[in-house]
């Protein structure tokens, strides 16, 4: 039975209007959100300095929060923080608890598999900090100089997971494994290590210079340790147009120097910085 004229003429209306509203919501992300409530929340352990802390006042600075209010400054938003400790930051972001994260994360294949990263900020290069009596690590550190001593490092980075693959070298080798101390904060790795519950803290060198700036003649560094990485920022992987805003903002900023110019103020460093390419192999 065919449908009446009228019927028919409805029905052909309404198949584009459907069409176009599917292929608004389909391309709809969190940027969109963003907009309308002119308000980017963003998940932060402020207790990564250089790249994230409190300054006295309690206010959130640093490295990363510098990147971001600059990005907030291009979108026409302001950005409201959320504190949490880092390990609940991934979680939290593929939960939809909040927009986007904005602590300084170690770029890997793994992570790359759920979440989405923008172009790279920086670079990381691990080592240890010890007491400066503590004369049991070479200068030059390899893992095996580690074997049967006891590290401490935030829970969820990739500090942890680089110590936890030189304990698969270590076990290789019939040597003593690293007893891995997995705590919240750079503060409590640092209060592991003078209370002697820990031998090093291994963390990126540009953290731990920090921090013996903040304790002098309590800690030395030791070596390079381990492979560098890039570091960044991320959304969730469905908000490619949140990602792309926050990557274009990145590279318009090392096309005038302001990255390199911000690198300098909180890393002490500078850093060449990709623009694509940068997720390593599994």
């Amino acid at each position: 039975m065919s449908l009446p004229r009228l019927t028919r003429i409805v029905l052909a209306a309404l198949v584009p209007a459907a069409a176009l509203l599917h292929a608004v919501t389909s391309h709809a992300d969190t940027l969109d959100d963003i907009k309308s409530r002119g308000k980017m929340i963003v998940a932060i352990d402020p207790t990564f300095a250089p790249y994230e802390y409190t300054d006295a006042s309690n206010a959130i600075v640093g490295y990363d929060p510098a990147i971001l209010a600059a990005v907030a400054k291009r979108l026409g938003v302001t950005i409201e923080y959320q504190r949490m400790a880092f390990s609940g930051i991934i979680p939290g972001l593929l939960a939809h608890s909040f927009d986007m994260e904005g602590s300084a994360l170690n770029v890997t294949a793994e992570r790359a598999k759920r979440i989405a990263y923008v172009v790279p900020t920086s670079k990381t290069v691990n080592g240890a900090l010890v007491r400066l009596d503590f004369k049991k690590i070479a200068a030059k550190p390899t893992p095996e100089s580690l074997a049967g001593m006891t590290g401490a490092v935030k829970t969820g980075s990739a500090p942890e997971s680089i110590l936890k693959q030189f304990n698969e070298t270590l076990k290789s080798r019939n040597l003593a494994p690293i007893n891995i101390l997995s705590v919240d904060s750079v503060d409590q790795t640092v209060a592991a290590l003078m209370t002697r519950r820990a031998d090093f803290v291994f963390d990126d060198l540009t953290v731990l210079a920090g921090v013996v700036r903040q304790n002098p003649g309590k800690m030395k560094l030791t070596g390079e340790l381990g492979p560098s990485q890039w570091i960044s920022l991320a959304t969730r992987p469905e908000d490619t147009r949140l990602n792309k805003a926050i990557s274009d903002e990145i590279l318009a900023m090392k096309k005038s120097g302001e990255l390199a110019r911000l690198q300098k103020q909180y890393l002490g460093v500078t850093f060449d910085t990709p623009s694509a390419d940068f997720i390593p192999a599994q």
